[in-house]
């Protein structure tokens, strides 16, 4: 004889509370992404609180996080010389009372760093709404939120008298990559400085420089254009890289040797940015025998005056490094020249090789760049690895054969 079957209430909420799951899920997953993944998120998160196992909502919400919030924000706020560097430099810049403009809010870490020098009050916008809202909270959660507001829009939007009430004193901004230019710097500070900020405003950083040297890396050459693999010739697929990206561990691995010093390409400030294009043409030279590889491209930025940030051969830190690869590897001897030629826009650095190298005794002249005279206003820069010449520095515009009139400026 069968017996009659009780219902299980735990296993009926249970299921109950999974269909629940999957209804959001679906809502979810045809909910436009217009506002930004801030409802999609909602829904998400409420499908993950009915049934924190439920594996489509798991992976649609690290999709989603991955898609609007950068993974760059994460080495950045753990990187403790940047995080330090930008803290002093705001000590030292902000003034009790300060109107603070903040662009770029990520995580609130800037804004909360003018809060606590005494700011009167810190507008920092973020354009991506997900990471204006966790910012929100970050700030509350600090206790600042009544010193900061969050302004969830692209800088290029803000009105004064509307978002903010008055001009900035300061503005603040951490909005470069790996060459300064990528993530729009100049153009939001052009404006900024111009429509949001009073006149002689102060600014953090005050200005950055673009630096070039020829570097050696056979593991650079392997990681980005390998020859063959399993016996087969992989070298018409190289032309697909030129420009390799290299994230911290990628430069640790590739053990960049300097073959010269960094030449000066580019120098931009902040406090007057402006957006018109520049090009010039410079000779990079070679202080050592070796392999030319790359032209590696790095940044100084000074915050304020003593501070600075950089990402040279021997930077530390959470930013990644751009190296362009020469077509053909270079073989150079103590006293050659890489000539380049080096162009950027608002946004985007493009960076030629002209080969071949200029040889040593090509040229009457072939020593003058490593004599006191050529160098007198030219400060070595510290590549690292084996001593330089005491007298090898930057060569200067002129010297270097550089194509734009005086020391560029943007």
């Amino acid at each position: 004889m069968l017996e009659r079957q009780t219902p299980d209430p735990a296993r009926e909420s249970c299921h109950h509370s999974s269909r629940n799951a999957e209804r959001l899920v679906q809502s979810a997953k045809s909910e436009p992404l217009t506002d930004g993944g801030i409802r999609t998120s909602q829904l998400l998160s409420e499908a993950l609180s009915i049934d924190p196992r439920h594996h489509e909502a798991q992976v649609l919400q690290e999709r989603l996080h991955q898609t609007f919030v950068p993974r760059w924000h994460f080495p950045m706020l753990a990187d403790k010389a940047r995080n330090s560097a930008y803290a002093r430099a705001i000590e030292a810049k902000v003034k009790p009372g300060d109107v603070v403009l903040d662009i770029g809010c990520g995580a609130g870490l800037t804004a909360m760093l003018a809060a606590r020098a005494g700011a009167k009050h810190v507008y920092t916008c973020e354009q991506q709404p997900l990471i204006a809202q966790a910012a929100t909270q970050v700030i509350a959660d600090n206790g600042l939120s009544d010193r900061i507001t969050v302004i969830p829009k692209w800088s290029h939007d803000i009105v004064v008298g509307e978002d903010i009430p008055v001009r900035a004193d300061v503005v603040i901004s951490e909005i470069v990559d790996t060459v300064l230019l990528g993530e729009g710097a100049l153009a939001t500070l052009t404006h900024a400085m111009a429509a949001l900020a009073k006149p002689n405003a102060r600014a953090i950083p005050e200005q950055g420089t673009l630096l070039a040297q020829p570097v050696e890396s056979r593991q650079l050459l392997d990681l980005w254009r390998p020859q063959q693999a399993e016996g087969f010739d992989l070298s018409a697929f190289h032309r697909f890289a030129r420009v390799a990206q290299l994230t911290p561990n990628d430069f640790e691995a590739c053990e960049l040797r300097p073959l010269g010093p960094a030449t000066e390409l580019f120098a931009f400030d902040f406090t007057r940015p402006d957006i018109n294009p520049a090009r010039i043409t410079a000779e990079l030279a070679c202080a050592r025998a070796g392999t030319v590889h790359a032209v590696l491209v790095t940044f100084e930025m000074d915050l304020a005056p003593g501070i600075h940030v950089a990402n040279g051969l021997h930077s530390g830190g959470h930013w990644g490094r751009t190296a362009f690869l020469l077509d053909s590897p270079e073989l150079a001897t103590a006293g050659d020249r890489l000539t380049v030629t080096a162009q950027h826009d608002a946004s985007q650095l493009s960076l030629s090789v002209h080969a071949p190298l200029a040889r040593s005794e090509d040229a009457p002249s072939a020593a003058l760049w490593m004599s006191p005279a050529w160098n007198a206003n030219r400060p070595v820069r510290d590549t690292g690895g084996a001593p330089l010449p005491a007298a090898l520095a930057r060569p200067s515009s002129a010297a270097a054969g550089i194509e734009s009139q005086g020391r560029s400026y943007h």
